[in-house]
């Protein structure tokens, strides 16, 4: 099954800053299984049990969220971690434009696309979790949700018309923004169809990484994702997404004795180290950081986020050093 299209290539033409803002996934979702892989409301109870953590989960009346539900988290994480590097204040309170969030996670921009994000709100808002997962070097064993409020605030202009979308973060969510407990993750994730492979990334994210190779038993694959497909039938999805290959960063095989092992896709692991800043950039990076009231050190480091980013895509840098004086003047002065 192919990639989704990239339904908004020119973005950036449409929303201010909305190509500088770096993906950003909370480790302690990508390590469990936060989010259900069902593609219709599912009103399981669940409980996982791994690596000395313990986490239940309790849905409300319509259901668990699903891992597209994930991509509002996703949004909000990314922003405040983008403000956060250039040294903004944040809080748990994200607002957004409905239109903003859309076309950053790769969706329709119809009215379909306003009342699924509506449903996402009531899954993730009414789900109970209750666990021991640290975040921000604090474990907390209390019954909490994803989020404190969602929802959109409408104004009057002759009718009714949405004039934003408002999150609330929930105290730990913010916990892990606040200890730098993210990762980068590519924008091909939101072009991921399947809810398995969008699990399956997340996964090779968090424990592959940028080593050579991790691997893992397809069983304990499996408790991870949080499936409940038999493992028969799970061993098949996972062969149907060897075969598609769509995988941003990494590949999969599976052994005749059911070994997963996740590799980084060499050539694109090459590319991203050779990006290299000359140091005439360097100087005059400085000199804009200062005139801007910047910190130097978290503007080169987003920029090397973004950069690495379209790497992985297949656009890396032509020339390094002009474009990442460009991205310092195109920045906001602080002062």
């Amino acid at each position: 099954m192919a990639l989704l299209p990239d339904r908004h290539p020119q973005k950036d033409f449409f929303i201010l800053d909305i190509a500088d803002v770096v993906l950003k996934d909370d480790m302690a979702s990508m390590e469990h299984p936060l989010f259900s892989l069902a593609t219709k409301p599912d009103h399981r109870h669940l409980e996982y049990r791994g690596g000395g953590n313990r986490l239940k989960i309790i849905p409300s009346g319509v259901g668990l969220p699903t891992i597209f539900d994930k991509d509002i988290l996703i949004f909000c994480i990314s922003q405040l971690m983008h403000k956060k590097n250039r040294g903004e204040p944040i809080g748990n309170r994200v607002r957004f434009s409905g239109r903003e969030l859309l076309m950053a996670t790769n969706r329709p921009t119809n009215n379909l696309g306003y009342q699924r994000l509506e449903q996402a709100f009531h899954r993730l808002r009414g789900t109970n979790f209750q666990t021991d997962i640290t975040t921000g070097n604090k474990r907390e064993t209390r019954i909490f949700g994803l989020i404190d409020e969602g929802g959109f605030v409408m104004k009057e202009e002759g009718e009714w018309r949405l004039d934003y979308c408002e999150v609330v973060l929930s105290d730990w969510v913010m916990r892990a923004i606040e200890g730098d407990e993210v990762v980068t993750i590519s924008n091909d994730y939101f072009r991921l169809r399947r809810p398995l492979e969008r699990r399956i990334y997340e996964i090779a994210r968090k424990h592959c990484g940028g080593q050579k190779r991790w691997h893992i038993k397809l069983a304990n694959l499996q408790d991870k994702t949080g499936s409940n497909a038999p493992l028969k039938k799970f061993r098949l999805n996972i062969r149907q997404i060897i075969e598609g290959d769509h995988l941003p960063f990494y590949t999969l095989e599976l052994t005749s004795d059911d070994l997963v092992i996740f590799r980084p896709r060499q050539n694109r692991v090459t590319i991203a180290a050779d990006i290299v800043l000359p140091e005439w950039a360097e100087e005059k990076g400085r000199e804009i950081a200062r005139e801007k009231g910047w910190d130097y050190h978290a503007l080169r480091a987003n920029w090397m986020d973004f950069a690495h980013d379209a790497t992985r895509k297949g656009n890396p840098p032509q020339n390094a050093g002009a474009a990442f004086v460009a991205y310092c003047k195109k920045q906001d002065s602080l002062r």
